[in-house]
């Protein structure tokens, strides 16, 4: 391929919006090279998408297919967070089905290139008769795919009980300061496998199919690990940096950010820890109890972002203890569902983040040097990213039993207070300060 040469890229993301955000900023990239971009993925998913700037979109172009219908899915979903964890596997086998329309537009459009996430195990089989090359881009960082393993691990299904992910692999070659999953991070996770073909076995068969990989990390944040993978992959891992999302200008009403605004602007600097779960982490009553009390008792400023259950569950849509905004309504602030995170992480006054470890969540808090609280929410990569940026002391983790997940509030309360104002916790605070530097470089 010639640098001049311009192409026609299909883009095709797994069914969440941790997912489709940064397959568009992908494409967003590559459309302002002027390649020709379809973005391939079903109607609701396409509509939760921020707007494209006009000068983009004669380039990037929208492909709508209907989701199929799957036995077990509750109808008119179309993304992991419109469904509990153990809904997911029939979201994969509806999926699945996307198979036949996509062959007919592949068929039928001069795609050259697709760039894939990591479910559909069968696109190798439908590109390579057609001549089209593939890009497998994991939204993952590279010490998660690392501990993750080559091909021949993933397909030859070597690590059977959950026990065998709580430790190193044998194939990592760099200190890696035990970065591995707890009992009950990995018991839940298989929850959402589906049984038919686990997320190991549509990984490995993506890697050996594609021509190169690509994933969100940067040499300066993540070197061992990257060389490890082209050593076990033996193909190119291109990293693409991390892509840390834009802060767009507010729109003219937009009376919730100006209400949180001022808010902000009569708290101190630094001085606010902002708390956000993730659209899709689902905690028992108790640990939410167990987490708001640990958040009360802490005695810090917060802004607590919280969001209903979804289908298929008793919507608890007041998960929060009662009594509990009242008593903290003279510094605390609590948002129902959606809040403006970049713009909130951005002020001047929010000094920390206590999240669920989402590398989404991670980048957009270390692009303003905010300093960590690791509540690791049990899904996917959560629990990986923890350890690693507990490693790296740019946060601290809550402790909690590796077995069932559970922990106190008064542990919440000390680990808040460590990380926000204790002198032990400048070490936190001063490496999270750092990271603007890698987090926050938009080249």
């Amino acid at each position: 391929m010639n640098r001049t040469e311009k192409l026609h890229i299909a883009m095709f993301p797994w069914l969440a919006y941790g997912h489709t955000m940064p397959f568009l900023e992908v494409s967003k990239f590559l459309a302002q090279k002027g390649h020709r971009i379809s973005y391939i993925s079903t109607p609701k998913n396409i509509s939760r998408l921020p707007k494209l700037p006009s000068h983009l979109s004669s380039n990037l172009s929208f492909v709508e297919f209907s989701l199929p219908y799957v036995h077990g899915l509750p109808l008119g979903v179309e993304s992991t967070s419109e469904v509990p964890i153990d809904k997911v596997p029939y979201l994969k086998r509806a999926y699945d089905k996307l198979r036949d329309p996509l062959t007919d537009f592949l068929k039928n459009s001069n795609v050259n290139w697709i760039i894939h996430d990591f479910a559909p195990y069968w696109l190798p089989g439908i590109a390579a008769p057609l001549g089209i090359n593939l890009v497998f881009f994991t939204i993952f960082n590279a010490s998660t795919s690392a501990f993750v393993g080559p091909p021949s691990a993933l397909l030859d299904d070597r690590r059977k009980r959950p026990e065998d992910f709580t430790v190193v692999p044998e194939w990592i070659d760099y200190p890696c300061n035990n970065v591995v999953f707890k009992l009950y991070e990995i018991v839940n996770h298989q929850q959402c496998m589906d049984d038919d073909v686990s997320d190991f076995h549509r990984i490995g068969r993506l890697i050996q199919g594609c021509q190169f990989v690509t994933m969100r990390t940067c040499f300066e944040f993540e070197r061992d690990a990257i060389k490890l993978l082209i050593k076990l992959y033996q193909k190119p891992v291109v990293p693409v940096g991390l892509l840390p999302p834009l802060l767009s200008l507010p729109s003219n009403g937009d009376n919730k950010w100006e209400a949180i605004k001022s808010w902000l602007d009569s708290k101190g600097e630094k001085s606010v820890l902002y708390i956000a779960l993730g659209s899709e982490v689902n905690l028992s009553e108790d640990c939410m109890h167990q987490l708001a009390f640990g958040i009360e008792k802490s005695n810090l400023p917060f802004i607590w972002v919280v969001r209903n259950r979804p289908v298929g569950e008793r919507q608890m849509n007041d998960i929060v203890p009662p009594g509990f905004e009242k008593r903290v309504s003279n510094r605390g602030l609590v948002l129902r569902d959606w809040a403006p995170q970049l713009r909130i992480l951005a002020h001047s006054s929010v000094g920390g983040l206590l999240t669920h470890c989402g590398w989404n969540s991670i980048i957009e808090a270390l692009k303003y040097g905010r300093a960590l609280i690791l509540f690791s929410g049990a899904s996917s990569d959560q629990g990986l990213n923890a350890r690693l940026l507990h490693s790296k002391k740019v946060g601290l983790e809550i402790e909690r039993n590796e077995v069932d997940g559970s922990f106190t509030s008064n542990l919440v309360a000390a680990t808040i207070r460590r990380v926000m104002v204790e002198p032990e916790g400048e070490v936190f605070r001063a490496n999270g300060w750092a990271m603007r530097e890698i987090f926050g470089n938009e080249e």
